[in-house]
């Protein structure tokens, strides 16, 4: 919250995960930044990935700088959750006037059984 108060929208993506390196970085928790996984298909390397951050090792973040979040960029949370066999993801979009934040869930991933008939919860 206190990046997008203080940048506002507008921005490009970059800057608010360089606002969120420093935040985070004085909060002292612990995260990744741009952690390049690479994609298979059927055991063929076909291409790599990066999530924006790992925090804590538990939460993947992955952030936008659109004006509307949209199903496109759900599935690319989602996807990332499975591809890096995480439970829980947070989709953060800076682009909006009021900063937008939903809450997705791996349901591949043991720690979500609960969650095997929706993927996507809106907080």
């Amino acid at each position: 919250m206190k990046v997008h108060t203080t940048l506002g929208s507008g921005f490009q993506e970059v800057i608010y995960q360089r606002a969120l390196d420093i935040e985070m970085s004085k909060q002292r928790l612990t995260f990744a930044r741009e952690l390049e996984m690479t994609i298979f298909y059927e055991g063929i390397d076909i291409g790599t990935r990066r999530v924006d951050f790992f925090v804590e090792d538990k939460i993947m973040l992955e952030l936008k700088a659109v004006s509307v979040l949209n199903d496109a960029h759900l599935a690319q949370a989602i996807n990332y959750l499975e591809a890096y066999n995480m439970p829980l993801g947070l989709l953060i979009n800076f682009g909006s006037k009021s900063m937008e934040h939903k809450r997705v869930y791996n349901t591949r991933h043991p720690d979500n059984a609960e969650y095997s008939k929706t993927r996507i919860i809106t907080d």
